[in-house]
């Protein structure tokens, strides 16, 4: 087990589905230290090619997630978002065993909300690729995006053939749409001190905070 924090964040992932095995092998291959932790002995197996903190719990209590040393992780994500009773009792030892960021996955709102009034911060992994789809098909220039809360986002914009060749002060997005460029992205080259007088070029990404009514209306108009 990982006996105590180093500099760099540990984590704990509770739960190996698709989303829980994703997530950790993400960390794991990221450089970071991950306690992976499941009943199923074939998916611990999967995982310790990437960790060598994989371990299998017949029971996934309190004593047990101690002894495995998920008490010295910096973040725990708690990935049984189908076994509603299980999801919750396990996101509630977790929280006992003084994690400072609990992360619990959550297949419905009202699971949702028992979690956050437990103390964890919910996902809802479904739900959010089903909005990352529609925003999709519904623009063309749309490629990811970030919800602040229910009004603001950072979104990534493909910038459209109109918008090529002309400058940030030609456009005047802020004072247009309310919105800030936080970054513009063209490959693997990412520019966080965009000039008035810089000119879109074909590839470029934009990436802006605002109002998600005021970034919808960009690229409607767009």
């Amino acid at each position: 087990m990982i006996k105590k924090k180093k500099e760099s964040a540990s984590f704990g992932v509770i739960g190996l589905g698709r989303f829980g095995t994703a997530l950790a092998i993400t960390l794991a291959q990221a450089g970071k230290e991950v306690i992976a932790v499941d009943r199923d002995e074939s998916r611990v197996k999967e995982l310790r090619q990437y960790t060598d903190y994989a371990f299998v719990a017949d029971t996934i209590y309190s004593d047990t997630l101690k002894e495995i040393g998920i008490q010295n992780c910096d973040v725990v994500a708690v990935c049984i978002g189908e076994k509603i009773d299980a999801s919750i009792l396990i996101t509630m030892s977790v929280i006992d065993l003084g994690v400072p960021k609990v992360i619990a996955k959550a297949s419905s709102v009202e699971q949702g909300e028992v979690l956050k009034r437990i103390g964890a911060t919910v996902v809802y992994p479904e739900k959010d690729m089903a909005v990352r789809l529609g925003k999709r098909l519904i623009s063309s220039t749309f490629m990811d995006y970030i919800a602040l809360d229910n009004s603001v986002e950072i979104r990534q914009i493909s910038v459209p053939e109109s918008m090529l060749g002309a400058s940030v002060m030609e456009l005047n997005i802020r004072k247009k749409y309310g919105l800030n460029i936080i970054a513009v992205q063209n490959g693997h080259e990412t520019n966080i001190e965009i000039a008035p007088d810089y000119r879109f070029r074909e590839g470029d990404v934009l990436v802006v905070i605002g109002k998600i009514k005021n970034i919808d209306r960009m690229e409607n108009d767009c």
